[in-house]
């Protein structure tokens, strides 16, 4: 039978303002992502860093692309990164949505950029001359409006390109556009899709604009981004020089050594009545040697004595002497 004992309470005095600082170190915490076994390969932290560049690269050019095709101040920025199902995805888009669905060479399978229809209509808008009005219709697009928002979504698609150069070099093709997202149909229902959320500014609006990659395709493509660079003979020769250099310098460095006696333990009641003349008893045997230590740690053992006017301590082996 276990028996489980409960520590007494301590009472612990802080300093002014650490109680609020652990406060806003707990609320910083990453809550805790459920596990689903029908998915046991998950991104990993190295990888969705890796993304995370590319994506954050891909942002920038596409403010620049916004900025200059509607001729109003634009923003782009980086959300988040995430892997989900395709159908979690699916689930989490809003109808009707402007759905560009695209081919990513040499990945398998398709991807698909997600952007809400509002915000497509303002961008034509805007392209057109309009003053991209928060209020617009959800509709399809006419074929005129299809033309020009087709020339945006070639332009975003070829800064995302240049975005994911140092992973894989893409060729993205736009291969349709789907209002519905229960129609678009760019994988399985249970496909592991990379999700890339970003958020959108076109003047005073703010619009979340999503897309999202299949994994298995861009997996192999993150392992060889992740993987060290290979190394020459030049640069091996080098490092091995470096750590040379290293330890020759650690040997020079001055370090403070103590010869020291063995701790003696005694009560505060012994020790708050010592008085001139009184003797503490060592517990330290006379035969046994004094231990020399750096940073607290013992790493040799010596005998006390003098060379000239000076004290000195020499170096013996502990397992002779009297302990």
């Amino acid at each position: 039978m276990r028996q489980h004992v409960t520590p007494p309470a301590s009472t612990t005095v802080s300093r002014p303002g650490t109680s609020g600082a652990r406060a806003r170190r707990r609320t910083r915490r990453a809550e805790p992502v459920p596990y689903d076994f029908r998915q046991p390969i998950q991104l990993s932290r190295e990888h969705s860093r890796i993304l995370q560049l590319g994506f954050d690269s891909f942002a920038r050019q596409a403010t620049t692309v916004f900025t200059s095709l509607l001729r109003t101040v634009c923003q782009m920025q980086l959300v988040s990164v995430q892997q989900l199902s395709y159908d979690e995805y699916i689930d989490s888009l809003q109808g009707p949505t402007y759905l560009t669905k695209f081919l990513a060479e040499p990945m398998s399978g398709q991807g698909m950029v997600a952007m809400p229809l509002g915000a497509a209509m303002a961008s034509i808008d805007h392209m057109l001359g309009g003053p991209g009005s928060p209020v617009q219709p959800q509709r399809p697009l006419t074929e005129i409006e299809s033309n020009v928002i087709a020339s945006l979504m070639e332009r975003l698609l070829h800064e995302m390109r240049y975005g994911l150069a140092s992973i894989v070099d893409l060729e993205l093709a736009a291969t349709g556009v789907e209002y519905s997202p229960q129609f678009a149909q760019v994988g399985g229902a249970g496909d592991a899709m990379v999700v890339v959320v970003l958020d959108l500014r076109i003047a005073e609006q703010t619009h979340q604009v999503s897309l999202c990659l299949p994994f298995n395709g861009l997996l192999p493509h993150l392992v060889r981004a992740a993987a060290p660079a290979p190394v020459s003979d030049r640069e091996r020769a080098k490092k091995a020089q470096a750590a040379e250099m290293l330890k020759a310098q650690f040997s020079l460095v001055p370090v403070d050594v103590s010869i020291r006696f063995r701790a003696t333990h005694q009560d505060p009641h012994c020790l708050g009545s010592l008085k001139p003349g009184d003797v503490l008893r060592l517990a330290h045997p006379s035969t046994a040697p004094l231990d020399v230590v750096v940073d607290d740690t013992t790493f040799a053992h010596a005998t006390a004595g003098a060379k000239g006017p000076r004290l000195a301590a020499l170096i013996v082996d502990a397992t002779k002497e009297t302990r």
